[in-house]
């Protein structure tokens, strides 16, 4: 009898050391990823809810394409407005409660901004509807300002999240005339130097790979494009801004992980990629080494004189002075 029971009571600590591994392994399991600086998704269209799995994985961005829709929305996804599948409710409220929630970080070892990249897309080429929608954005942004990075008479703050503009709609002018704001214009090579699009207004670079580069990963870079590529993110890193690659060539996922790590040697900032996984797994394993520190920037608006300014207070010390 008292074998029966002392067999019976060690079969039940083993069942529960076994279920206390298990509780163990799934908390580990869900552990968020580290922050990935360098990681940038690209939001497909069959995906519902984009926000959840970027910030599972550790990527520190996402670029959302948008198109203006009724009652004053900015809508996610092709095609018709689908009620729901607005930016406030998808990416900004719940990207700005998690920062709230954690003290003014989205992750514990967030060091550089989250970059979201607001990407207007659609048939509608209308100016005035556009800038409208523009508006729209502006204001949402401005109920969530102290997360945000911003410019204020030239100054530059950087904040928990860095909201840039691109697509169809050319909000430069506006943005420039606007003493204080919270989003930034998406540039490109081209902007390099140039006075009506300082680091202020431009602070990143934004080029699909094809632009300028025909490697596809699937046979070693020829030394050409290397150079290309090492001698454009120098000049950019040297002007003050950081960059962001992204339209990689369709291939395996070895082909990728070439190009990736080539983009990361270069020291590219951001290297964006609709393959979520497979990037946060290869950026886990080989870190971008060198994070841009801009120079000071400088707000211009078209045909101004640029002026420099001091170099703005950073608020968050422990949010480096890039965007």
């Amino acid at each position: 009898m008292t074998t029966n029971v002392a067999a019976l009571l060690g079969g039940l600590a083993g069942v529960a050391g076994v279920a206390g591994a298990a509780t163990l392994g799934f908390a580990v399991a869900r552990r968020p990823r580290a922050y990935l600086p360098a990681g940038h998704a690209l939001v497909g269209p069959q995906i519902a809810d984009p926000l959840p799995g970027v910030l599972r994985r550790g990527l520190a961005g996402i670029t959302v394409p948008v198109r203006p829709g009724p009652h004053g929305e900015l809508y996610l996804g092709p095609g018709n407005p689908q009620p729901g599948r607005t930016l406030r409710r998808l990416v900004l409220s719940p990207l700005f409660a998690r920062a709230h929630a954690r003290g003014g970080r989205l992750c514990r070892d967030q060091r550089v901004p989250f970059r979201l990249v607001v990407e207007f897309t659609g048939p509608t080429r209308d100016a005035d509807l556009l800038l409208r929608a523009y508006r729209m954005l502006d204001q949402q942004l401005r109920d969530h300002a102290p997360l945000l990075s911003r410019c204020a008479d030239g100054q530059l703050d950087p904040g928990a999240v860095t909201v840039s503009i691109t697509g169809i709609v050319d909000v430069r002018d506006l943005l420039a005339d606007q003493r204080r704001r919270y989003a930034f214009a998406d540039g490109s090579f081209d902007d390099i130097g140039t006075a009506s699009a300082p680091p202020a207004l431009v602070p990143m670079i934004s080029e699909p790979w094809g632009r300028r580069f025909g490697w596809d990963g699937r046979e070693p870079i020829s030394a050409e494009e290397r150079h290309l590529l090492h001698a454009l993110v120098r000049s950019a890193h040297e002007d003050g801004r950081t960059i962001r690659i992204s339209g990689l060539p369709e291939g395996s996922r070895r082909a990728r992980r070439a190009i990736w790590t080539e983009l990361g040697a270069a020291g590219v900032d951001v290297i964006a990629d609709f393959d979520q996984v497979g990037l946060a797994r290869h950026l886990r394993r080989h870190p971008v080494g060198r994070q841009a520190e801009p120079r000071t920037p400088s707000v211009a608006t078209p045909g101004r004189r640029v002026t420099p300014t001091p170099r703005a207070t950073n608020p968050r010390p422990d949010i480096a002075q890039t965007v």
